[in-house]
C-alpha cells in the first residue's frame, strides 16, 4: 500500500532536491576558478567519441560566476514551474533534455568547439511547459504555458544561430527534448475536471 506524501512534504522535497542541485553547480565552479576553468574540458566535444562524455558532465559547468549566475534563477524557477506536479517529472524531463540536448550538439555542434552550460536543460524545461499545454489542453497546463510565455517567451530566440559564445545547438536540442518530454509525460485530458496538475 502506498501513500502520497503531504503537501508540505513534497514541497519540501522540491526546496531540498533545487537547494542540494544549484549547491552542486555553485560548488563545482568556485572548484573551477583556482583551476583556471580546467573543468570545462569536460564538456561537450562534438564528433569526438571522448567528448560523449560531456552529455552527463556539460550541464554541471560554466565558464565564469556570470554565466552560472544567468543561468540559475531561470533554472530553479522552471525547475519549480514543472515540480508543482509532482518531483518525479522534473526528474524526467531533466534526464531527456540533457540526452537529447546533449546528443544533438555532440552530432551537429561546430567541430573543435566545448559545449558546457545548464542552458541546454532550461531550454528543455522551457520546451517542455510550453508543450505540455498544447498537448494536454488542461486548464492548468495551458495556465502555466502562458505564464511561461510571459515570463521567459525571449529564451525561444536563444534557439537561434548567431550569438558568439552561445551553444544554440543545446538550446535547440534541450528546446526539442523538452517538447519530447512533454509529449511523452503529458497525461490525457479528462472530461471530469480540466483542474489536475
Amino acid at each position: 500500500m502506498t501513500t502520497k506524501r503531504s503537501i508540505a512534504g513534497e514541497f519540501g522535497l522540491q526546496i531540498k532536491t533545487l537547494i542540494m542541485v544549484v549547491g552542486l553547480l555553485w560548488a563545482l565552479e568556485l572548484i573551477d576558478i583556482p583551476l583556471g576553468g580546467s573543468l570545462n574540458a569536460f564538456g561537450i566535444r562534438p564528433r569526438d567519441p571522448q567528448g560523449l562524455w560531456g552529455i552527463l558532465f556539460a550541464p554541471f559547468l560554466h565558464g565564469d560566476l556570470l554565466h552560472l549566475l544567468s543561468n540559475t534563477v531561470p533554472f530553479v524557477v522552471l525547475s519549480w514551474l514543472i515540480m508543482l506536479r509532482a518531483t518525479e517529472d522534473w526528474l524526467a524531463v531533466t534526464v531527456l533534455a540533457a540526452l537529447v540536448g546533449g546528443l544533438g550538439t555532440w552530432l551537429f555542434g561546430q567541430s573543435g568547439s566545448v559545449h558546457i552550460g545548464a542552458s541546454g536543460v532550461i531550454f528543455g524545461y522551457f520546451g517542455f511547459l510550453l508543450a505540455r499545454g498544447y498537448f494536454e489542453r488542461s486548464f492548468v497546463a495551458i495556465a502555466l504555458s502562458v505564464l511561461v510565455t510571459f515570463l521567459y517567451g525571449g529564451l525561444i530566440f536563444g534557439v537561434l544561430p548567431g550569438q558568439p559564445g552561445i551553444s544554440w545547438e543545446g538550446h535547440l536540442f534541450g528546446f526539442v527534448g523538452g517538447i519530447l518530454a512533454a509529449k511523452l509525460m503529458s497525461k490525457p485530458r479528462r472530461k471530469s475536471s480540466d483542474l489536475d496538475f
